[in-house]
């Protein structure tokens, strides 16, 4: 009997983390089908994408509202036709707000339901473990921290730790990486991530662009690395340059290349996500910044229940980097605590060492291991 799994994930870290499971779980069901709504890294696995992914990458409260119609249609349609035809098992990868409520009601018709990525229940809006506890049959956590708050509320849970704790090696070679991107001098480079969605760009890149200004000010043989998620945050980045009037700036965009602008800088400056993360588990110091809609900020702001939001602060339990945040986040504010970041060498070398610390405890196997929490709900034993 062919195992058939639908799977949801709603942006590039979730069809990411899908694609990983997609495969693991291929080695031991490799006549397994996958469907439902993806990206790309899934359809290259193998997966069948009923809807895009980025059909439900939005985020903010006014954002997703102004897509709300169309992501709860979508919503309405997955649910009748996984209804009609179940699958085995369903697996809702992040997108906590779309998947909870489609997993509650395929979990009450009987079908199983995983949950990967546990939602931030420890930073805000705790009380969603009771509809958790009713949509969600296993989950899957990605921070060591998590599965104890579960437990305490008999909801099954695996830690699996965090994918790109595998993929990213413990050490980098910058000077290799530099020599590559054909850096030299002695001068600072700073890497600049203003997010990967368009709502982000919309509120943080004529502030990224100010900051690097300021920076230019201070360094002026420095070199700024922007690797930047798609041709359209491409150009509204363009756009905020020629607003700011900063095309003297040594500005270097990049396609993607994150990872590459991470390893080569000296610090960098990083909209609040995943990408936090990733400047950790590559050993850059980073200043963690992020803005929001007004109305998006005071009701987050009312919900959250830790001083920090960068990842990195929220995994040591205080604040490891600094963090500016909506109207906090001012290019003077910013240049500075840059500034001093690669002023600081004791600094630096404090925080690249508790880096290290964080990416061997986040270093777990993470495919094979939420394969394995999947597996008994196919049938297979591990």
């Amino acid at each position: 009997m062919v195992a058939r799994i639908a799977m949801v994930a709603g942006e590039a870290s979730g069809d990411l983390l899908a694609a990983h499971l997609i495969t693991a779980l291929q080695r031991h069901l490799p006549d397994a089908r996958f469907g439902g709504i993806g990206g790309p890294r899934m359809e290259l696995a193998g997966f069948d994408a009923w809807w895009p992914a980025e059909k439900l990458a939005v985020r903010g409260y006014a954002e997703v509202l102004r897509h709300y119609r169309e992501i709860t249609d979508i919503r309405r349609r997955l649910l009748a036709r996984l209804l009609a035809d179940p699958p085995d098992v369903f697996i809702g990868v992040d997108a906590p707000d779309f998947n909870l409520w489609l997993e509650r009601r395929l979990k009450l018709a009987g079908i199983p339901t995983i949950h990967y990525v546990s939602p931030s229940i420890w930073a805000w809006r705790g009380g969603r473990l009771g509809n958790i506890a009713k949509a969600v049959s296993h989950m899957l956590a990605l921070f060591p921290f998590e599965p104890e708050i579960y437990r305490a509320h008999d909801i099954p849970v695996s830690y699996v730790g965090h994918p790109l704790a595998d993929l990213i090696p413990m050490t980098v070679d910058r000077q290799e990486i530099r020599e590559r991107m054909e850096i030299t001098g002695s001068s600072p480079v700073f890497a600049l991530l203003p997010g990967s969605r368009q709502s982000e760009l919309h509120y943080l890149a004529e502030t990224f662009v100010q900051t690097a200004a300021k920076l230019h000010e201070r360094f002026p043989g420095c070199v700024f690395l922007v690797p930047l998620a798609s041709r359209e945050t491409r150009r509204q980045f363009e756009e905020a340059v020629w607003r700011c009037d900063a095309g003297q700036l040594p500005l270097k965009l990049m396609f993607g290349h994150a990872q590459d602008a991470l390893a080569a800088c000296d610090a960098a400056l990083v909209a609040s996500g995943t990408a936090t993360l990733e400047a950790a588990l590559l050993g850059a110091p980073m200043v963690v910044a992020y803005r929001m809609s007004p109305w998006s900020w005071r009701l987050m702001k009312r919900m959250r229940y830790q001083a920090w939001v960068g990842l990195p602060n929220i995994l040591a339990g205080r604040f490891v980097v600094p963090e500016f945040l909506q109207d906090e986040a001012e290019p003077a504010n910013l240049a500075q605590a840059m500034i001093n970041l690669v002023s600081d060498h004791g600094v630096r070398a404090r925080i690249v060492r508790l880096f290290a610390s964080l990416h061997r405890q986040l270093r777990q196997g993470t495919a094979d291991r939420a394969a394995a929490a999947v597996l008994p709900y196919l049938g297979v034993r591990t």
